[in-house]
């Protein structure tokens, strides 16, 4: 364990003495000693944003939380069945671990990196934080599953997959299936916290499923959208919010950009999702302002910092800090946004859940070239040469199943940034790939010269949910092999679409669904979507669509390509 800074220890202890009386604001001593025999009091820390797991793969876990003060981050994690029985005999595991230290550096946050896990074991863990004087605060309990090892089975239950919550097990080897839900946008278009319909139920519904992992697919936080007490709706109904200061304007500053994420962690819902699940986070532009891409200035009148760079920084430095996204030096890389000392972990990344599944999460914000029409002949940036050989040399490297890339974009879908520019790959038109579409194409290209099979597509973004279908024979494009793009979100923001498509891979639109009426409430949740994988016992990918009250708006089996 590293000693906690001498200097800190005697500014924390000359605090708790101003508490007590035993020192003056201007740091004298006081003319009237405190009677002899009283106790020092001492605030217990506690939890204000709940805890979170992230990043779970067979072997490892990233485990977040945020204290009310100083402290240093610790976890218990034991073994359980599915009934949450502590693992007894030789598959027992019982494990503390202490973490950094969280300050305010970090906004009190902090996350234990736990290594050396055995695989397709569910864990309970407790967090909590132990103060300078070694008080521990409060503490809080959750639960995370590691994915299947290379055997495909996983111990202490009999029905694997099930997540958080399910009936018990027998306690042997069980198939190593697994389940997950994804989708995006929280917070979104003045759709905040609503307690008079039970906070943001789309949480509540994907947690219903009981699911392995959730993949945030994007727009965590709405830092470009203000929210305030009331909005009046389209049918005349008042819609209530929970209002702090930090979400009452635009964010600018770091504390602007922490408190979004505070926010919307004082949803009971979100937090019970990610106490009990584990996230896969990825970002895209709303943790920093609509549509934006690096050095931007952008022209917001509600801006005092136009500096997209600026901004960027910060906003990826909150969006860091709250996130159970590793940070360990395996991943370090320097920040695009040098605007401070701060330099952030790589958002790009695989997470291996077992012979089935790999994950590859994208990020398409970071690298992207301006925004434009789209046309040039010549290949701008969606990811990235670094990024787009990483993808291509990783997907053709891996050996599960199925690969699934978690893009914070979709492919064909035209998402227009103003009357001629375009925010997303597509360039309104369906001829050969230009711009951006050419990385694309050439990530496509390589996955059929490299025998690369079984990929989907997974994404959020546009606020309404889809299938799609591509394939050579519709498309301009026809160096590629036919592949699914599976759309869903949002999840507590407004609804829009459909949008149209662009047809340079040829896709076919299989089934959308979409509001009633663009910037639709998520009052009713008719209109709010999330996307439930189930990969069967025979590596089949069951794919479901569905709304915020846990309907199921459309199905889709894959059957893989041997």
């Amino acid at each position: 364990m590293t000693d906690f800074p001498r200097r800190s220890l005697l500014k924390s202890s000359l605090a708790a003495l101003a508490v007590s009386g035993g020192i003056t604001a201007a740091g004298t001593a006081p003319t009237q000693a405190a009677p002899a025999g009283i106790p020092l009091v001492r605030k217990r820390l506690t939890l204000p944003s709940g805890i979170a797991s992230g990043d779970v793969t067979s072997s490892s876990a990233v485990l977040w939380s945020r204290a009310s003060g100083q402290g240093r981050i610790t976890a218990t994690l034991r073994a359980v069945d599915d009934a949450g029985n502590i693992l007894r005999g030789p598959l027992a595991f019982n494990r503390v671990l202490r973490g950094p230290w969280a300050t305010e550096a970090s906004d009190f946050t902090a996350k234990i990196h736990a290594d050396r896990l055995p695989a397709g074991t569910r864990f309970a863990y407790t967090l909590g934080f132990e103060d300078d004087g070694g008080a521990l605060s409060e503490t809080q309990q959750g639960t995370f599953r590691t994915a299947p090892g290379s055997g495909g089975g996983t111990y202490g239950s009999g029905t694997s997959g099930s997540g958080a919550g399910a009936a018990a097990g027998g306690g042997a080897p069980s198939s190593g299936t697994q389940s997950f839900v994804w989708t995006g946008d929280t917070a979104g278009q003045g759709w905040g916290i609503n307690q008079d319909i039970g906070g943001m139920r789309g949480y509540q519904a994907m947690h219903q499923t009981r699911p392995d992992f959730f993949i945030h697919s994007g727009d965590t936080i709405y830092a470009d959208g203000p929210i305030a007490a009331t909005v009046t709706e389209k049918d005349g109904q008042l819609w209530r919010n929970i209002v702090t200061e930090e979400v009452s304007k635009v964010a600018e500053t770091l504390k602007e950009f922490r408190g979004r994420h505070r926010y919307n962690s004082m949803d009971a819902n979100m937090r019970a999702l990610f106490a009990d699940v584990p996230v896969i986070a990825q970002w895209d532009d709303h943790e920093t302002h609509n549509n934006w891409y690096p050095g931007q200035i952008i022209d917001d009148a509600r801006y005092t910092e136009r500096n997209v760079n600026v901004l960027a920084a910060r906003g990826r430095q909150a969006w860091q800090e709250n996130m159970p996204i590793s940070d360990s030096a395996a991943l370090w890389r320097p920040g695009t946004f040098d605007g401070g000392s701060y330099q952030p972990a790589r958002i790009y990344r695989k997470i291996s859940r077992g012979p089935q599944l790999d994950v590859f999460c994208l990020d398409m914000r970071t690298f992207k070239s301006p925004n434009t029409d789209g046309k040039e002949p010549y290949a701008t940036r969606i990811l990235g040469q670094e990024q787009l050989d990483w993808l291509i040399r990783e997907v053709r490297n891996s050996t599960a199943t199925w690969k699934v890339i978690a893009a914070d974009l979709p492919l064909g879908i035209i998402v227009p940034d103003g009357p001629v520019n375009q925010e997303s790959l597509s360039n309104r038109e369906d001829g050969a790939p230009l711009g951006r579409e050419l990385e694309i194409a050439g990530v496509l290209s390589a996955f059929k010269r490299h025998g690369v099979k079984n990929t989907v597509w997974l994404t959020a973004d546009v606020h309404y949910c889809a299938a799609h279908h591509y394939s050579p024979e519709r498309a301009a494009f026809t160096d590629f092999d036919p592949f699914w793009e599976f759309v869903a979100g949002p999840i507590n923001a407004g609804s829009f679409g459909p949008n149209a498509m662009d047809g340079t891979f040829g896709p076919e639109v299989v089934f959308s669904k979409a509001g009633r009426f663009a910037g639709e409430s998520p009052r009713d949740g008719e209109n709010q979507y999330f996307g439930h994988v189930e990969l069967g016992t025979d590596d089949t990918f069951n794919v479901s669509l569905r709304n915020a009250n846990g309907a199921v708006l459309f199905r889709k089996t894959l059957t893989p390509q041997r």
